[in-house]
């Protein structure tokens, strides 16, 4: 069995995931080498993309995705937040997307079925929920760009209040609005447009999806669209295990391994470990000098993978959450040395491990190029993790 180690693999994880310095990348072009970029937190698609566009600033990301719209938001694997190549996103719909929005919306049927409504829903429930969503479409066309407040107001069926039967803390009632754009969205039928306020806000309006497809998101076959996703997803961070694979597409065990039957695939030897590679991608990559780089929560990189330890090593405890969210990480040669965080503006970093002169010093660099570009902004992650905590409030 061919052997692929852990020096080999940091040598791709720096060049694939756009880690070296060479020619600058357009921000699409960055969000293509990963695949996809995490946007549970809004301010990840920006930290991500400037680590990876040495040339870009935040308006340039900005540009890619609510004007040139180069870059769109869905929600996908896992059932995460992604910003995805616009031009890729129908495969990542197809192969992800299209099964959540069948979950949430049979989910939200069956709520509509258990729960009081005000006012009441009687009658064929997905019926009315098919008819809410048509004229819900139908108001962001005719708006264009609006956000759900406005929204409810042109489709009033979307201020129906859920009531829960139970006396939890958290069964409290809802308006339906969030719960029938997140649906739509995940259902191709609505995209996510700008924020309310500034890059770092976490409202957004709802855009039309027809300014991106005249005529709709493009619909593929679930199964080549699943082929190709997996495709993509090895070419950018393969060699992996099944495990990893499974993890990062939200599939069974069953479907990944149906998937990858049908690609052409190479078992390897991950130090001691079963792994797969594609074919035509055995070639061992020529090394890379090492690089640093600050890469923000949630980034792509640290979460592409469920076995993180070649990479990781033994720094978890400081540099995630109870819940598995990464925080920020300091990367020097391909692996994670240390974390950061923005403290008034300020970038400030600790190393987790000696990685001598040479690496501090770029580290520092690379920091500086952060906090240049940020322009003041103080960046608090949505999940805090130890280290990220400790730094932003020492």
């Amino acid at each position: 069995m061919l052997t692929i180690d852990t020096a080999q693999r940091r040598h791709r994880l720096q060049r694939r995931h756009g880690l070296i310095p060479g020619p600058s990348a357009t921000v699409a072009e960055a969000a293509a080498a990963i695949v996809v970029v995490h946007a549970t937190d809004p301010a990840t698609v920006y930290l991500s993309l400037l680590a990876r566009c040495p040339d870009a600033k935040l308006d340039d990301i900005s540009t890619a995705l609510y004007e040139d719209r180069s870059l769109v938001k869905l929600i996908a694997m896992r059932r995460t937040m992604f910003v995805v190549p616009t031009g890729f996103a129908p495969v990542v719909h197809s192969a992800a997307g299209r099964a959540i929005a069948q979950r949430l919306r049979k989910q939200l049927v069956q709520h509509l079925g258990t729960h009081r409504t005000e006012p009441a829903v009687e009658g064929d429930l997905e019926a009315w929920l098919t008819d809410v969503e048509a004229g819900t479409e139908r108001a962001v066309d005719a708006r264009g760009e609006a956000l759900a407040s406005q929204l409810s107001q042109d489709e009033p069926r979307l201020r129906t209040t859920l009531i829960p039967n139970g006396d939890k803390s958290y069964d409290v009632p809802m308006k339906l609005t969030s719960r029938v754009l997140t649906l739509m969205g995940a259902d191709g039928r609505v995209v996510r447009g700008r924020p309310a306020g500034t890059w770092l806000s976490r409202q957004h309006r709802w855009a039309s999806v027809r300014s991106l497809w005249p005529g709709g998101m493009p619909e593929l076959a679930e199964a080549e669209a699943q082929e190709e996703l997996v495709r993509r997803w090895l070419g950018a961070f393969g060699p992996a295990t099944v495990a990893d694979l499974k993890w990062w597409t939200g599939w069974t065990l069953g479907l990944t391994r149906t998937v990858l039957a049908r690609l052409d695939v190479t078992e390897v030897d991950l130090d001691g470990e079963a792994g797969v590679v594609l074919a035509e991608d055995t070639e061992p990559e020529a090394p890379v000098a090492p690089t640093a780089a600050l890469l923000p929560a949630l980034d792509a990189t640290p979460m592409g993978w469920q076995q993180r330890e070649w990479y990781l090593g033994p720094h978890k405890p400081a540099l995630f959450d109870r819940n598995g969210n990464i925080g920020p990480t300091v990367w020097w040669d391909g692996r994670i040395v240390g974390g950061w965080a923005i403290r008034a503006g300020e970038v400030v970093w600790r190393l987790l491990e000696d990685v001598g002169a040479e690496a501090t010093e770029a580290i520092g660099v690379a920091a500086a190029s952060v906090q240049d570009r940020l322009g003041g902004a103080t960046v608090i992650p949505s999940f805090r993790t130890p280290l990220e905590r400790e730094l932003s409030e020492s």
